[in-house]
């Protein structure tokens, strides 16, 4: 129950913040991947069988941040990182301003401390916007 209190107040909140979701394109995102500079930390917070078919090597599976089950594994896979830490969170599974994931794991993060945390700019879907441009991914995982 006290999450779905959480959850009602981070939905609130963020429905303020829409528009203002800091970003990263995914061609400066893959940039980054590729210095010799510390990565960032990636994570997916979509659904499991998107994240099992291809996702963006390195990454981690948290699961869809639109349920409490997913907000906790998000917490789970940033509770050793520093709260300066680059984080960058993705989902694709439709267009980015109608994703019922981005807005709850954005909120999680800012609300836990973080103050690098950013979007991949995914406005169609991770296939037209990943996948289609010859961007690195990995297929298959232990997923849950």
């Amino acid at each position: 129950m006290r999450t779905r209190t959480i959850l009602a107040a981070i939905a609130f909140f963020t429905l303020a913040l829409a528009a203002d979701l800091p970003t990263i394109e995914p061609k400066d995102l893959v940039a980054e991947l590729q210095a010799k500079a510390a990565r960032p930390a990636l994570i997916h917070v979509g659904f499991p069988v998107m994240y099992r078919g291809k996702h963006i090597p390195h990454s981690v599976y948290a699961g869809p941040a639109s349920k409490d089950e997913g907000l906790d594994a998000l917490k789970t896979a940033v509770a050793k990182l520093p709260h300066d830490r680059e984080i960058v969170v993705y989902c694709g599974c439709c267009p980015m301003d109608r994703c019922p994931n981005l807005r709850p794991a954005v909120a999680l993060l800012k609300q836990m401390g973080f103050s690098n945390v950013k979007v991949l700019n995914l406005p169609t879907n991770f296939k037209a916007d990943w996948l289609d441009h010859g961007y690195p991914f990995e297929e298959g995982s232990a997923a849950k």
